[in-house]
């Protein structure tokens, strides 16, 4: 499968296109009782950093802001955990996207940590 992940800096982009590809991933993994538990775990948390950056930008406070960044962060590293479990097992038919979507699930876990904290510091 091949991956439509941009390298761009846009993050709105970037989130968008980890969301599909997260769906992508999903719709060729196994359709037995793990892959449909895993799955699922897998594209309720890879598609909510995209809403949860969307209500950020839209944060009614500097405290706010950052309280809905964390939440697209953990999103995120619960995305990694599945994905690594994915990688482990054979929930995929095919699993020639996954290291893509691993690597842009830390790239993207260091920019929400590295924006987190440059708030956190003109919070103070």
């Amino acid at each position: 499968m091949k991956s439509d992940l941009p390298r761009a800096y846009d993050l709105d982009e970037r989130l968008l296109n980890y969301g599909a590809s997260i769906i992508n991933l999903t719709r060729v993994m196994t359709s037995d009782y793990a892959g449909r538990h895993v799955g699922n775990q897998l594209l309720r948390a890879g598609t909510a950093p995209l809403s949860h950056h969307g209500e950020a930008q839209a944060a009614e406070s500097p405290a706010d802001f950052i309280h809905k960044m964390r939440m697209a962060l953990k999103e995120l590293r619960e995305s990694e955990r599945w994905l690594k479990l994915i990688q482990k097992t054979n929930l995929l038919t095919r699993q020639d996207a996954l290291p893509h979507l691993l690597d842009e699930t830390d790239q993207l876990i260091r920019i929400f940590v590295t924006s987190i904290a440059t708030a956190e510091a003109r919070k103070k």
